[in-house]
């Protein structure tokens, strides 16, 4: 059985993996998709803009339920600053941590805290990667004009 460091370890890089792919498939498929659909300009943003927000939320809470699953694992750490730790806590941490917003009134304690230093990280990216996607989109069809 892996040490507590060692299992935020690999859980950090299963939570990574899995939202870099679940990013790349949203925005790989709504790419592809919007070349072909006939939308208005507002449409065709408002797709783009719902998916990656969605694709977002997901990550967001696999980032959140490999947060529970560590908090079920000996010597990874926890959250205090409450006395209960709800799921609606592990969600607003993981989004804090996500959109860089840091802490606040709950802080990691132990292995965790490479978890969510990580989700920082990935969570800047994929962010900046939709912000790349959104803009190549708008580049592309912006001189169309708003209909």
């Amino acid at each position: 059985m892996l040490s507590g460091t060692g299992a935020a370890i690999v859980i950090t890089a299963i939570a990574v993996l899995a939202s870099v792919v679940v990013h790349f498939e949203v925005a790989i498929r709504v790419s592809r998709k919007l070349e072909y659909w006939p939308l208005t300009l507002r449409r065709r943003f408002l797709v783009l803009m719902f998916s990656l927000f969605g694709a977002h939320v997901a990550e967001i809470c696999l980032f959140a339920l490999a947060l529970v699953g560590l908090q079920y694992l000996p010597e990874t750490g926890q959250l205090s600053g409450s006395e209960t730790v709800a799921l609606w806590d592990y969600l607003y941490v993981s989004a804090t941590s996500y959109t860089t917003l840091g802490f606040g009134d709950l802080t990691p304690e132990g292995g965790i805290r490479l978890l969510l230093s990580t989700e920082g990280l990935i969570g800047f990216m994929l962010i900046t990667w939709s912000a790349s996607l959104t803009f190549l989109q708008m580049q592309q069809h912006w001189a169309v004009g708003a209909e």
